[in-house]
């Protein structure tokens, strides 16, 4: 299968979490953050668990599935609706999008991959993009709900660079389970204390349920998963910026929201960032010399 071929395949996934957004406030009950998580997780996880029948062999990868589901889903997912409950979304997503910048450094420390001039430059673009289509001049913000993005997008970045570290042998789907189901466990008890019972849910709450368990979870991350075995990380950490792009523009063409030329502007951001990660370029490396 060519390079641009799995490009696309993986940015799908992020431009499908844009979508989130979207179902969380249309068609979720409103204050459960822990909650909606946990059910995002665990039974799209069991669900797949049925279908491949197989568990993590050894307590190495024991260890190693439950790690990845805190970082890639539990904690991760914890902290990205503590943000979004505290900050304005688009203090929450640009904070957010410090990520791909996480996944630069720590690719070089963990995969011994050598920094890029280039990979760097592109995220501070995307960075920029992101905040020109979601920050506006009337932002709050809050030091709590900012240490929670932060501390989410480091989350997802340590999750994306040892996910490329440890495969195991076995398929997308299978690796793909055990981490939804490892995450959702993680967060069962915490949404059990911390939040009180959803109420009686309606067909549209399940539709929502359904939707971002199957398509927002297990669907996209057997694309994430699958692109980060074929694609270097600091090249793919880019096409997250995607997902803002989506839930900008799902909330122009489905909400009826403004499309600013601000807004525009980031979107053009966003793409020249993304393709510019995916260029070689220079490298910089800990001698402080440039190589092409």
């Amino acid at each position: 299968m060519s390079r641009h071929l799995d490009l696309i395949l993986t940015a799908l996934a992020p431009a499908i979490w844009g979508s989130s957004y979207l179902i969380t406030t249309e068609l979720l009950p409103e204050g459960y953050p822990l909650t909606v998580a946990m059910l995002r997780a665990l039974p799209a996880g069991l669900l797949l668990l049925l279908i491949v029948r197989k568990l993590p062999e050894g307590m190495i990868w024991w260890g190693r599935v439950f790690l990845l589901g805190v970082l890639n889903f539990g904690f991760f997912w914890w902290m990205l609706f503590e943000a979004a409950y505290r900050l304005p979304g688009g203090v929450a997503a640009t904070v957010g999008a410090i990520q791909p910048l996480f996944v630069i450094f720590l690719a070089s420390a963990v995969l011994s991959e050598k920094l890029r001039i280039i990979s760097v430059f592109a995220a501070l673009t995307g960075i920029g993009g992101v905040a020109f289509m979601v920050l506006s001049g009337e932002a709050k913000f809050d030091m709590i709900g900012i240490l929670a993005a932060a501390l989410g997008a480091a989350s997802m970045a340590f999750g994306t660079v040892l996910t490329r570290k440890w495969q195991p042998p076995v398929s997308l789907l299978t690796f793909t389970s055990w981490q939804l189901v490892a995450g959702g466990l993680i967060l069962l008890p915490f949404s059990m204390i911390l939040e009180p019972a959803l109420p009686v849910l309606t067909v549209k709450n399940y539709a929502g349920f359904i939707y971002l368990g199957l398509i927002g979870a297990a669907f996209t991350y057997i694309l994430w998963f699958r692109g980060i075995s074929k694609i270097e990380p600091t090249k793919i950490s880019v096409l997250g910026f995607f997902s803002p792009a989506a839930a900008v523009l799902l909330g122009w063409g489905i909400l009826g929201q403004n499309l600013t030329i601000l807004q525009i502007v980031g979107l053009a951001f966003v793409i020249f960032s993304v393709w510019l990660g995916q260029q070689s370029g220079f490298r910089f490396n800990f001698k402080n010399k440039l190589t092409v």
